[in-house]
């Protein structure tokens, strides 16, 4: 008898110690085909940590939320893993619509919202419990769009973006500033809304300007319908796209008509380095399928967390524990799948230091043959 109660102590105990981490991302709706290799990234990284012993000894248990890719249910998920399940930190939401409406919630509940897919302008400047490792538009957008300029000779483009969602008019802005700086002439800027189908209007307008590329700032959702209906109307000019279109999907939504498509990422499915290579392996493994730059974003986000969480001794006093991980997650550096990575202090809209940003290199990659292939 004393020692069933032994084991069942001790079991106890074991239980006590997992470290409960907050996934909120969408796994239904239109972002799902982001949120499915999110959460895929995530699980894989805490699978080989708690294979390797966990952190300092104690198991990550992910507490995972579908959270729709909308910004209400966004912000319902955010308060029940922040204030009900008691979560040390929350990763997400997928969608940069939905981290403006929900990190706000993490600020003000003194608990790390960690984005790993959110790049419009302004999240990290919500607070000092924001942080996010995927590189944002403004630091990517100049990257592709030079080197578009250098491989196919382009010197005239037209726009196309998304005019109802954070990110897509985000993007917009920083390829807007980032082609007035280059110095390259806009023949038409149109736009679009979430949900819509059928964009030939918009794209007839576009084809009579003769661009050399289309600059196109969009989710998937609406991205891969644009590229089908421009290779339809006999535009075949490169597509110029922002992280929204960065994932191997794109082949699926779009088939053959995905040719062309230039997108920015520290991450690349042909970045031969030790650690993506072992990342790449490890994901068809387990998944039976590529992983994208959104499930190496997550699972590198996992990693670095745990590096920040070694450093915190767990009182079980949780708003002191996540007081002290937010205090580490700033030292942390770590060479994953994305490659060196490092945070950097951003800043609010008053000038005031805010959340943190992620210092990488984005890499250039164009869509050739079914495939992300690196440009140099």
């Amino acid at each position: 008898m004393l020692t069933l109660l032994a084991a069942a102590s001790l079991a106890t105990a074991a239980q006590a110690a997992d470290i409960k981490i907050g996934v909120a991302e969408a796994l239904s709706g239109g972002a799902a085909q982001y949120g499915a290799a999110i959460r895929n990234g995530f699980q894989m990284a805490a699978d080989e940590i708690n294979a390797a012993g966990g952190v300092n000894g104690n198991k990550l248990e992910l507490v995972i939320e579908d959270e729709q890719g909308k910004k209400e249910e966004a912000i319902n998920v955010f308060k029940k893993l922040i204030f009900q399940d008691k979560v040390l930190m929350v990763f997400g939401p997928t969608l940069s619509n939905s981290a403006q409406a929900a990190d706000p919630i993490a600020q003000a509940g003194k608990t790390v919202a960690f984005g790993t897919s959110n790049t419009a302008d302004g999240i990290t400047s919500i607070g000092d419990y924001v942080f996010r490792n995927s590189v944002t538009e403004a630091d990517v957008l100049p990257e592709t769009i030079k080197m578009a300029v250098k491989k196919s000779n382009v010197k005239k483009v037209a726009v196309l973006y998304g005019n109802d969602d954070v990110f897509t008019k985000s993007g917009y802005d920083n390829f807007k500033k980032a082609l007035e700086d280059l110095k390259i002439p806009v023949t038409a800027t149109e736009t679009f809304a979430k949900g819509d189908v059928d964009f030939k209007a918009q794209l007839t307008k576009i084809k009579a300007g003769n661009p050399d590329a289309i600059v196109l700032s969009a989710l998937l959702a609406e991205g891969a319908p644009i590229m089908v209906q421009a290779r339809q109307l006999g535009i075949n000019v490169p597509f110029i796209g922002g992280n929204g279109m960065n994932s191997v999907k794109i082949f699926d939504l779009a088939k053959d008509k995905a040719e062309g498509l230039y997108v920015g990422s520290p991450w690349s499915s042909s970045n031969s380095t030790p650690e993506n290579s072992k990342f790449v392996k490890a994901y068809n493994d387990k998944f039976k399928t590529q992983p994208d730059q959104f499930a190496a974003q997550a699972y590198d986000a996992m990693h670095i967390a745990a590096q920040a969480i070694k450093q915190v001794k767990l009182s079980g006093n949780l708003a002191a524990d996540r007081s002290a991980l937010r205090d580490a997650l700033p030292n942390v550096k770590w060479t994953g799948a994305t490659g060196a990575f490092q945070f950097r202090r951003a800043m609010d809209k008053a000038g005031k230091p805010a959340g943190y940003d992620a210092q990488q290199l984005p890499i250039v990659s164009v869509t050739k043959g079914g495939q992300f292939v690196i440009e140099k």
